[in-house]
């Protein structure tokens, strides 16, 4: 379970525990010389419950600090709504709360130890709680955004598995030939090109001059060259295939073109919301200076902002790298050994793979400017370092980078 604590200052100071789960929470409040005020409860994660919980705790007569355990998702909705009711609340990596419950010298004996455990951590450490800023506005819908996308681009990979596989028993080595960046169009040439000739046969019973002819209008009816060489080539190797899914199969067309469209249509998605990320990410004041960053192009900016978000949220370079959770972990004792030593992975997954994609295209694009992170990498592979940990080592470079000049972006507003 996620954990929020809500803790009141003043002549009297409360600590209010709640233990967020998916679709409730465990409540535990304390006074502030530890004495439990109210036995743990549970509430509904809905807005009865929430309207409930912020009853009692308005009927408590102190100032609230709240801190939640960020842990997950689930407790955002609760975290809005008390910021809503201008209560307190504050966000904490959950790796604190489990060192101070290791140290806890104060020992609350209770089955509901964990709402009690935040508790008893806002009344230890109140004066050191931030107050939990929300993400403007448009750095949380980049956020959902990105999310979206990750997650349209895992069923198009699933989708192109599915493609390929009918392609290759009905025009087998067609893929390679017909290859378009559909990332930001939304177009595939491969898609569009198999909807009309869906099968080696289709392209077979023509002479090669219709199907020059006919292959001609229909890239120039989609939009693409009507190269002859090309149709030329598709026919070559529409001969030399050996199909192994008849065209006579009633079932064979339908197939392929329900393959194609689906693979079109979330490629149109992933476009779409690309497009939308790439409008929020521009009235941002450091879009111009990340999207100008070696490695970053149209499709790579407003993501890496969206897996980001808010630079100034970070209190240095270092715990943007550790969100990412490239940081090596600390030394443990005297038996450390160095080649042992491996990333913590305990931050986002999906800012470490935005930020390996940005690493590829650094060794595709290989810069001449501005290329302090590209020769990084390249030092690190000539020094006998695997690729993907010089790519991880060159991506902590790149955030410390990518820091420095977002913060002067701020700075100089």
């Amino acid at each position: 379970m996620d954990t929020i604590l809500i803790y009141f200052g003043g002549i009297f100071m409360f600590a209010v525990g709640i233990d967020v789960a998916k679709e409730k929470s465990m409540v535990a409040i304390l006074s502030d010389d530890g004495e439990i005020i109210k036995s743990p409860f549970e509430i509904p994660n809905t807005e009865t419950g929430l309207s409930n919980l912020c009853e009692i705790i308005k009927g408590l007569d102190g100032d609230v600090y709240s801190v939640v355990e960020a842990t997950g998702a689930y407790h955002f909705p609760i975290v809005s709504y008390l910021q809503e009711k201008s209560i307190f609340v504050s966000v904490i990596n959950p790796l604190v709360i489990k060192k101070y419950a290791s140290t806890d010298i104060r020992k609350v004996k209770t089955d509901k130890a964990d709402a009690l455990k935040l508790a008893s951590y806002v009344l230890d450490k109140y004066k050191r709680l931030v107050e939990y800023k929300a993400e403007e506005d448009v750095y949380l819908e980049l956020r959902v955004l990105s999310r979206q996308y990750l997650h349209y681009v895992k069923v198009l990979a699933n989708a192109k598995v599915n493609l390929t596989d009918i392609l290759d028993r009905t025009l087998p080595g067609i893929k390679p030939m017909l290859v378009s960046n559909s990332r930001m169009s939304g177009k595939d040439k491969l898609c569009d090109f198999v909807e009309k000739f869906w099968h080696r046969d289709v392209i077979t019973s023509m002479s090669q001059s219709k199907f020059v002819s006919e292959y001609k209008k229909w890239a120039t009816k989609k939009g693409y060259h009507p190269n002859e060489t090309k149709a030329k080539s598709l026919y070559a190797n529409a001969l030399e295939g050996i199909p192994t899914l008849p065209s006579e199969f009633t079932s064979t067309k339908m197939l392929v073109i329900e393959a194609a469209r689906a693979v079109s249509n979330i490629e149109t998605t992933l476009a779409t919301i690309l497009s939308q990320m790439t409008e929020l990410a521009k009235s941002l004041p450091e879009f111009s200076t990340v999207r100008a960053m070696s490695g970053i192009g149209d499709v790579l900016a407003p993501r890496i902002i969206a897996e980001i978000g808010d630079v100034r949220r970070f209190h240095n370079a270092s715990a943007l790298v550790a969100t990412a959770g490239i940081d090596p972990p600390p030394y443990d004792s005297g038996k450390f050994s160095g080649s042992n030593r491996k990333i913590t992975k305990r931050g986002s997954a999906s800012l470490r793979r935005t930020g390996y994609e940005i690493m590829q295209a650094l060794k595709i694009v290989q810069p001449k400017n501005d290329n302090a992170v590209y020769q990084y990498l390249i030092k690190k592979e000539s020094e006998g370092k695997p690729l993907k940990v010089a790519k991880i080592a060159a991506l902590n470079k790149f955030l410390r980078i990518y820091y420095a000049r977002v913060m002067e972006v701020y700075s100089n507003l």
